[in-house]
């Protein structure tokens, strides 16, 4: 923003100019008034004339005498007038820079906050504009923010209904034909089937949301214990086995060094790793391979990677993976039984780590790829 002098008004010019006026005849009177003092006070003691002529006489300067003491009186008035001239219009421009501020100050306070005081001054009075302009932008971002949580709580209503609504509307339906004797003995288990694997989308939603709030309390504490990683990655992988093979999927799992440890708590480092594998199963469309790789880096951070060959991920997605409830694919349904929240939830617990997660995705492999710290708590003293 580019800052420019005070504007004074057309009324602030013509106060500026009667000043001038005012002070100017004030101060020529009091010249005057000065002088005759002083020229009764020499007329009245011959000495004194007697003096000043002798001086005059005597003292010279490149063969000129001195001026009359009229002439240095003047001189001497005249310097000291410009003074006071300039002190008292500086002074009264001073006071009208002060009430443009008062007046912004009033017109934020009429309910303009995001109003900046765009002039510049070169007294002390700046630091006044800077400060009220760091609390207007301090405001802007505080509602700002207040709108950016109150449109995150409504899209978290929307969801939220959205994903319940939907199971529950096949529950009921599919109870419903039960209940009224409608359905055919044939696919009356095939639909308590449905509203089984329905009701336990829900129960995993519901269990999701729960974790999600507890990670986002400021009450949330993390275990810390010190944990092998590679022994880690191989009871992971063991969870997963079964499922990656009925999948045609290889797990590969690296750590270096091979002893490498951290400070983590277990079962949400854990949590983070059943989050992305799972997420691997799922959405790796055509995927053989899943990397779990484990390395230490700048001696005090560990850099954990969870890779496969499958589908990429879209650009416009990669930007929006680590939101609640974004899904890749735009139908929103629940075919794959997702909640949304699996992504959101492992961002959650590598930030209580002071970690860093971010998402890669090409042609070859996508990978989400994670940076901790070897002890969270040395890390929260260094920062």
């Amino acid at each position: 923003m580019k800052k420019e002098r005070v504007k004074l008004t057309a009324a602030e010019k013509s106060e500026l100019l009667a000043e001038a006026v005012i002070t100017i005849v004030l101060l020529l009177l009091l010249n005057l008034s000065v002088i005759i003092l002083i020229n009764l006070t020499i007329l009245q003691n011959k000495n004194l004339i007697n003096g000043i002529y002798f001086l005059k006489k005597t003292i010279t300067f490149g063969g000129h005498h001195l001026w009359s003491w009229q002439n240095i009186s003047i001189v001497i008035m005249g310097i000291g007038d410009f003074i006071v001239l300039y002190w008292r219009l500086i002074r009264r421009y001073h006071q009208m820079q002060l009430r443009h501020v008062i007046s912004e100050l009033h017109y934020i306070a009429k309910g303009h906050f995001d109003h900046y005081i765009s002039f510049k001054v070169k007294t002390d009075l700046q630091k006044v504009i800077d400060s009220i302009n760091s609390l207007v932008k301090s405001t802007v971002n505080a509602i700002n923010e207040e709108k950016a949580i109150e449109k995150s709580k409504d899209e978290l209503i929307s969801n939220v209904s959205h994903d319940l609504r939907t199971p529950l509307t096949s529950i009921i339906g599919y109870l419903g034909l039960l209940k009224n004797g409608v359905a055919d003995p044939a696919d009356q288990q095939k639909y308590l089937n449905i509203a089984y694997m329905k009701a336990e989308q829900m129960k995993s939603l519901a269990h999701d949301l729960l974790e999600y709030t507890t990670l986002k309390s400021d009450n949330i504490k993390l275990n810390l214990s010190s944990l092998h990683i590679f022994s880690m990655l191989e009871q992971v992988e063991a969870g997963f086995e079964l499922e990656a093979q009925e999948k045609g999927i290889k797990f590969n799992i690296e750590a270096r060094p091979l002893d490498l440890t951290i400070k983590a708590d277990p079962e949400k480092l854990v949590r983070i790793y059943n989050n992305l594998i799972t997420n691997a199963l799922k959405y790796g469309t055509g995927a053989t391979q899943i990397n779990l790789i484990a390395n230490l880096v700048n001696s005090d951070e560990v850099e954990l990677r969870v890779e496969n060959n499958g589908a990429q991920i879209p650009k416009d997605s990669l930007k929006k993976i680590f939101e609640r409830f974004y899904r890749v694919e735009s139908s929103r349904n629940m075919a794959t039984g997702g909640t949304g929240l699996g992504l959101s939830i492992t961002k959650s617990v590598v930030d209580l780590h002071g970690g860093t997660i971010r998402c890669e995705s090409d042609k070859q492999w996508t990978r989400f790829i994670i940076r901790l710290p070897l002890d969270p708590k040395k890390a929260r003293i260094a920062s």
